[in-house]
């Protein structure tokens, strides 16, 4: 049975083009989008994704904020976070949150799959 991601990003682009990537992969399936922290706290609530990737930067709420909640309403759910910039007090914070990967999105795509792919292995056994 796939696995369900919840996309979250507030750049369009980048959403349908994470949303082509794992819809290209069999084990996973892109159940639905969120285009700011809050709506992907509403969307996870609703939907029960397997796994969130969510972006940094966004409006309304960012993404170290969402993650906060999602790991407060959703502890067992994985997330990785996906985001163009390289900020070490970010990474310092998304760890402290519980984030579980995080990604660059200078990194090639395969990058991502690979660790959403090794989350549910790891949380598997």
């Amino acid at each position: 049975m796939a696995k369900t991601i919840l996309i979250v990003d507030d750049n369009a682009h980048v959403r349908l083009a994470l949303c082509e990537l794992f819809k290209r992969e069999s084990d996973f399936e892109v159940c639905g989008e969120a285009e700011n922290g809050k709506e992907a706290i509403a969307k996870a609530l609703e939907l029960h994704p397997d796994l969130i990737v969510l972006d940094l930067s966004m409006p309304v709420m960012n993404g170290l904020d969402a993650a906060r909640e999602l790991k407060r309403l959703m502890p067992t759910v994985p997330l990785i976070m996906c985001s163009a910039f390289g900020d070490v007090f970010a990474a310092q914070q998304a760890r402290l949150i519980g984030i579980s990967e995080l990604v660059s999105k200078s990194q090639p795509a395969d990058i991502l799959v690979n660790k959403a792919r090794s989350l549910f292995y790891q949380n598997a056994a």
